[in-house]
């Protein structure tokens, strides 16, 4: 998935109103409430493992090691209380998950306490396939772990966006339409024009393009939003947008 930046306008202002961050989960899990965090983690570990396992794999590991260090990261992240130091302040939770993630590659993880499949109970799911599929789609250049990281987290934030909006316009019976002017939500170049899609919709070429409007503004509110939960505070979202937008051109 790839964003024109004419699709998101870091100036505009911010959402009056933002769901529970994953800050707010964080938090929650330091104060000890693990039958409310442990859930709430799991889902996060479930959004945010493939950068993490990209970051591994482009460090030089295995397929079988990354998925196995991921995991593990994920598990003794709860198991161990990990969260108990960890201050908001610092800034955002993508630099928050990465430094932990180093910390526990150079000092927690030693092979003969390797985490066996099947061996415990398993945080979340990773699909060993799944993962190796889409890492293969990554660039055979000299990006760093690090920047290949941070591009697919932004990734990972638009493909939020772009669902929630999705499952928005389904709800309200608008799949199909919203099928039909997606390409142009993303900046990506659409199998036929608004004109064709109109007409098979039984809407005019102008209702089409009010429709790409309304959503385009739609998709840039959800993914500030989406943002919104991963910083310390409205304040930095337009400074993580613009860091994500540029991971995303480097």
């Amino acid at each position: 998935m790839s964003l024109s930046e004419q699709n998101v306008d870091p100036s505009r202002p911010a959402p009056r109103e933002f769901r529970t961050t994953h800050w707010s989960v964080v938090l929650l899990a330091r104060g000890g409430d693990t039958v409310g965090a442990e859930p709430a983690l799991a889902e996060l570990c479930g959004l945010y493992w493939y950068p993490l396992y990209a970051y591994v794999r482009r460090l030089g590991r295995s397929a079988e090691d990354a998925q196995d260090l991921t995991q593990e990261f994920f598990a003794r992240l709860i198991e161990k209380r990990w969260l108990d130091n960890v201050d908001q302040a610092r800034g955002k939770f993508r630099s928050f998950l990465l430094t932990a993630f180093k910390h526990f590659l150079a000092s927690e993880w030693h092979r003969d306490r390797a985490f066996k499949r099947g061996g415990g109970q398993t945080l979340i799911s990773l699909d060993s396939v799944e993962a190796e599929d889409r890492y293969k789609l990554e660039p055979t250049d000299t990006t760093t772990p690090e920047t290949l990281y941070d591009r697919r987290w932004a990734l990972t934030v638009l493909d939020q966006a772009i669902a929630r909006l999705e499952t928005e316009q389904s709800i309200a019976g608008h799949a199909d339409r919203f099928e039909a002017v997606k390409d142009c939500l993303l900046g990506e170049p659409g199998e036929s024009t608004l004109a064709e899609s109109g007409a098979r919709l039984g809407l005019t070429e102008a209702a089409m393009k009010a429709v790409v409007r309304r959503l385009r503004e739609r998709y840039r509110a959800l993914l500030r939003e989406g943002i919104a939960q991963t910083v310390d505070g409205p304040k930095g979202v337009d400074d993580e947008l613009r860091s994500l937008l540029a991971a995303l051109r480097r």
